[in-house]
This record gives structure tokens, C-alpha cells and sequence, in this order.
């Protein structure tokens, strides 16, 4: 039976020849993820089931990114007892400040996830993997207790949705923008359980850093996962990081796809998504004049060497807004480490930015720059929805790191070409 790489996946972990939509199957992971805020309430419901032993002390990870460095009593109580569980049971994969990064860029990075995997996070962005030929997804925090004790999780099989994507993309226009765009297009349900694959020349020419942008952000269409086939820049990624042998699945040329989409990227200028939600977006040249009071550069969608690289390459020289917060957060300690050797840590601080460690911070509301009422913030984060970064009377843009940083600069919505 024909099928795709995330029905491969899925079956190769069930133990069965084949699925198809709809199948309810029982599927061994390779991977299950808390962070600080999901994790402490999983590892109340592993204890309170009354088990007593992990699955596989390799297999799990406990990555406090949200609010560490600890902004507050709540949040030193919550990493509190992920360290305390973590230390109990010998997790391997347990990474506290000075070593932690934000989970979706540390875990690629270190090679810990890779080809063929079956991933499951109490983190709805635990679908970044799938840039790397993964199938990973997230759960809630019951889920992710089982997972944790039995190495096993329920999944449906989801429907697939083809994305063939062709086309030179225009100057400054990214990864960011071709999610952005596609969000705008089926809306924030449009994709709802479905696997989202993306191929075509655009996607081949992509980095692995800007495919994990697109994955990233797949949830925001409601898909259960996003996926990509793996390549030759694929495996020159995994190479030297990988922890464990990884697997190639690929996509029968007769698999059945729910619906194919085909997009020219060449028509893709820079996207805005503004409030209150991801769908809601428009091409910059439709924007008009939006003044911003906050930028943010980070995230676990863009907050990557790559994205670092572009920011900087337009700051360069230049200083931002007078009336402009900028916020730098290098995505993990490698990151920033290859940023600060660059010397692009040196053009933020000149150009009146400031520079974090990495955290998830700003993204969730969590500290590290929340908004007041009737403030607007331009971010290369994920989601914009009522009060997302802080008050409810607050705004926030989604935007790509080069419009990010050429809106701090001058102090409005603007395309690199016009600073």
C-alpha cells in the first residue's frame, strides 16, 4: 500500500506493514519532551498513576526554557521539581541553565532527534522536527506522563495535505513568509489534524533552519504535524550531531494526498500577520503605517544562527528607533556563543539592542519584555493572540527577522528597502 513519509513513520513504529487515515494505533516513541511548565504537571500524573520508573532514561527530556533563568518564586519551584524528578530517575537529557537552550532549536541542534523518530512534547511546537524527516507532535501532559512510563502513545493517523512550492523567493522574503503566507490562505483550522508536507525546488533550496521555521509553525494552521523529505542538507546537518542512528522514510510517488497545494514563492513578498491571530495576515506593501513600540528577535521559530545573521546584516551601522525596544535572544548557549564570535552581538548592543540568554520568555508573556496596555510589538515568534505578550489591550505583528529589524530601526512596520 502506497503511503507517505509520516504514514511510514507511523506504521514503522506501530509495528504494522501499512496505515491509513484514520487508524487509531499504539506507536513506540523514540523521544518524549517536558519543559517547565508542561513537565511539572506530568509529573504530578506519573506519580499520582503510581509508577515508579521511566521508559528509557535516554528517551526523555526536561528542557526548562519558558522562564529560566527564573523570573519568579512560582516559576524556582516549578524547575525545582522537574530538576528533583530528573535527578530521581537519571534523566540524561535534562539541561539547566548554562547548558539549556529553547527546546525546538536545542534538541536538532544537538543531534538528540533525528530522521525517522516518533517524538511526542507537551509543547504544541514539538512539530519542528519534521524538518528533519521526523514525525513529532504535541500532547498534552497526561499524554506525555504515560509516555514517560511506557515509551507509548495513541495517535490517529491524520490526513496529508501536499504543499509543492516552486519559485525563486523575492529579497528579504524567507521561510517565515512562505508559513505566514500559507496561514493566511486555509486560516488557523484549515490544516486541522492533518500532516503537512512541503516539497518543491523553493523547499530544496531552503536551509534545515528555515525548513525548522516552517515546521515550527505548522500547528498554526491546526496540523498535527508538519514534514519534509530528507536530503542531502538533511543528513550533512545530522552528521557529527546525531546521538543515534537515524532512519530515511520518503513519500510513495502514488501515496494519496487529501488535497495538493501549489504555490509560486516568487509571488511571496514579506508577510505580516496582525493581531489577534496567525491567519490574519497581509504582504507588507499592504500594511499602511503601523508604529511598533517592541521588537523581538528569538524564539523557537526564528531565533537561529540564520536569523541572527539576517537581523544583524541589516543593523549593521545603524540604531534603532529612539522610541524602539529591541530584544535579541539567541535561541541556545551554541548559538549565542556563534553570534558573539561573529561579532553580531557587538552590532545588536551598537545599534541599542539588548541581548538575552536563551528563554522563551517574551513569547508567552513570561517575562523578558511584556507589553502594557495599548502597546504594539513586531516579534519573529509564533502566535499573536489576545494577550499573548502581555496586557490584553497590547498588540502584536508577526514578522520575519529582516522586517523585524528594519522595522526597529525605524520605528514603524517597514521592508528592509525603505530604511
Amino acid at each position: 500500500m502506497p503511503m507517505t513519509i509520516t504514514e511510514k513513520i507511523l506504521a514503522y513504529h506501530a509495528g504494522l506493514e501499512s496505515v491509513k487515515t484514520g487508524d487509531l494505533i499504539k506507536a513506540k516513541l523514540d523521544f518524549a519532551l517536558g519543559n517547565d511548565i508542561t513537565a511539572p504537571v506530568a509529573i504530578k500524573e506519573f506519580e499520582r498513576a503510581g509508577f515508579t520508573d521511566v521508559f528509557d532514561i535516554n528517551k526523555i527530556g526536561l528542557i526548562p526554557d519558558h522562564f529560566t533563568p527564573n523570573k519568579d518564586i512560582k516559576s524556582a519551584e516549578q524547575v525545582r521539581m522537574v530538576r528533583e524528578f530528573a535527578k530521581k530517575h537519571n534523566i540524561k537529557h535534562f539541561y539547566d541553565i548554562g547548558r539549556v537552550g529553547i527546546e525546538h532549536a536545542f534538541l536538532p541542534e544537538q543531534g538528540i532527534v533525528v530522521a525517522g523518530d516518533l517524538v511526542i512534547g507537551a509543547d504544541s511546537h514539538t512539530c519542528t522536527y519534521g524538518a528533519l524527516g521526523a514525525f513529532s507532535t504535541g500532547v498534552g501532559s497526561t499524554d506525555l506522563a504515560y509516555g514517560f512510563a511506557t515509551g507509548l502513545g495513541w495517535f490517529r493517523v491524520p490526513e496529508q495535505i501536499l504543499y509543492v512550492i516552486n519559485g525563486k523567493l523575492p529579497k528579504y522574503s524567507s521561510a517565515k513568509d512562505i508559513i505566514l503566507y500559507i496561514i493566511g490562505k486555509v486560516g488557523v483550522d484549515g490544516a486541522r489534524y492533518c500532516s503537512m508536507e512541503f516539497v518543491g525546488n523553493t523547499i530544496e533550496e531552503l536551509t534545515i533552519e528555515g525548513r525548522m521555521t516552517i515546521a515550527n509553525m505548522a500547528i498554526e494552521a491546526g496540523a498535527k504535524n508538519g514534514i519534509f523529505a530528507v536530503d542531502k542538507k538533511t543528513t550533512e546537518y545530522m552528521t557529527n550531531r546525531a546521538q543515534h542512528e537515524w532512519k530515511i522514510f520518503e513519500s510513495d510517488k502514488d501515496a494519496y494526498y487529501h488535497n495538493i497545494v501549489e504555490i509560486d514563492a516568487s509571488k511571496i513578498e514579506p508577510q505580516i500577520a496582525f493581531p489577534h491571530i496567525p491567519d490574519n495576515t497581509k504582504p507588507i506593501s499592504e500594511c499602511g503605517d503601523v508604529s511598533i513600540d517592541q521588537v523581538v528577535i528569538g524564539s523557537c521559530t526564528n531565533g537561529r544562527i540564520e536569523d541572527l545573521r539576517i537581523a544583524a546584516g541589516i543593523m549593521k551601522g545603524r540604531k534603532c528607533h529612539q522610541d524602539i525596544r529591541c530584544i535579541i535572544i539567541p535561541a541556545t548557549q551554541d548559538i549565542y556563543k556563534m553570534a558573539m564570535n561573529e561579532g553580531l552581538l557587538n552590532i545588536f548592543l551598537d545599534a541599542d539592542c539588548v541581548v538575552s540568554t536563551p528563554t522563551c520568555g517574551p513569547c508567552l508573556g513570561g517575562y523578558m519584555g511584556i507589553l502594557g496596555k495599548g502597546e504594539r510589538a513586531l516579534s519573529t515568534t509564533n502566535r499573536n493572540f489576545v494577550g499573548r505578550m502581555g496586557h490584553p489591550e497590547s498588540e502584536v505583528y508577526l514578522c520575519s527577522p529582516a522586517i523585524a529589524a528594519s522595522s526597529a530601526i525605524k520605528g514603524k512596520i517597514v521592508h528592509p528597502d525603505n530604511i
